[in-house]
């Protein structure tokens, strides 16, 4: 009992006071203990709920909302309780709290208007993670939308940092904001003579005879232009594709194809030619005349 008691009297001790309200022993050990126990119970909570949401096919960047909301929540109520054992008052802390809100509101607007335009980015979901999007022509997939910051993988591998206000202020281009269908085309050439109904016909089975291209709507030839140097026929089609990779190699394995049905059916793709006509008037001096 009296090593109870003696425990007891140590705890007790003041130390300092904050706003008025006396600060013992015994609350300054017990601040940490609370902050460690909260920290633990928010983290378990958090991942918990998150493998439940993700088991439930919940998509990735409303997971991520999720987990933002769960933590803002549970730092408001650690810091509550922590008050509370203290026996500190929520409103000792007001004139203070408004002194450094217009500090900070004057010092760090930049900041604060990356962390609000993240929060927007989250709730109204303009831009969601597995995204991808071209902003000031680097083009990239969506990996992470944090407080200050979006996070996105270029198409060359290395990661870029774009601040969610510039998503918001600017003007981004999202490929798969409302699904992945995206129109591409491919153009050739072809010499002069050719008969051009067959070179519609090549292009079209050319193009149809790739499993990404979509039937509907339906891919389209057209004869663009009588050029320079080639009649000029581009093919317009439609197809699934998250990147833009994905567009290139289908655009590829169709010129690949354009060409092995060319060359069967004798059919020349142009390339850039003239023509010299020599006036009759002229004589050509061979070179051991004098």
């Amino acid at each position: 009992m009296e090593f109870i008691e003696q425990v007891k009297h140590y705890f007790n001790i003041h130390l300092f006071n904050i706003a008025d309200h006396p600060l013992s022993l015994g609350q300054l050990i017990l601040i940490p203990i609370v902050v460690i126990v909260g920290v633990v119970l928010t983290r378990k909570t958090v991942r918990i709920t998150s493998e439940r949401l993700i088991k439930k096919g919940v998509q990735p960047d409303l997971v991520h909302l999720v987990k933002r909301i769960l933590y803002v929540v549970a730092i408001l109520m650690l810091a509550i309780t922590t008050l509370e054992f203290l026996d500190v008052p929520i409103t000792a802390f007001a004139f203070l709290s408004g002194a450094i809100a217009i500090g900070v509101g004057f010092g760090a607007q930049n900041i604060i208007n990356n962390f609000i335009s993240g929060w927007i980015l989250m709730w109204e979901r303009p831009i969601k993670i597995g995204d991808f999007l071209e902003v000031d022509n680097v083009k990239g997939r969506v990996e992470a939308i944090n407080t200050r910051s979006t996070r996105i993988r270029r198409v060359d591998g290395v990661h870029l940092l774009v601040p969610n206000s510039k998503l918001l202020e600017n003007t981004v281009t999202n490929w798969t904001l409302i699904d992945q269908r995206a129109r591409t085309s491919v153009r050739v050439g072809v010499a002069y003579g050719s008969d051009c109904n067959l070179v519609r016909d090549l292009i079209a089975q050319a193009v149809n005879e790739q499993d990404g291209v979509l039937n509907e709507p339906e891919p389209v030839v057209v004869f663009d232009d009588f050029g320079d140097n080639s009649l000029a026929f581009e093919v317009y089609f439609w197809i699934n594709a998250s990147i833009e990779g994905q567009l290139r190699n289908i655009r590829s394995n169709i010129r690949f194809r354009i060409n092995e049905l060319f060359n069967e059916n004798n059919v020349v793709i142009s390339f850039p030619q003239r023509d010299v006509h020599l006036d009759g008037s002229l004589t050509l001096i061979q070179p051991n005349e004098k």
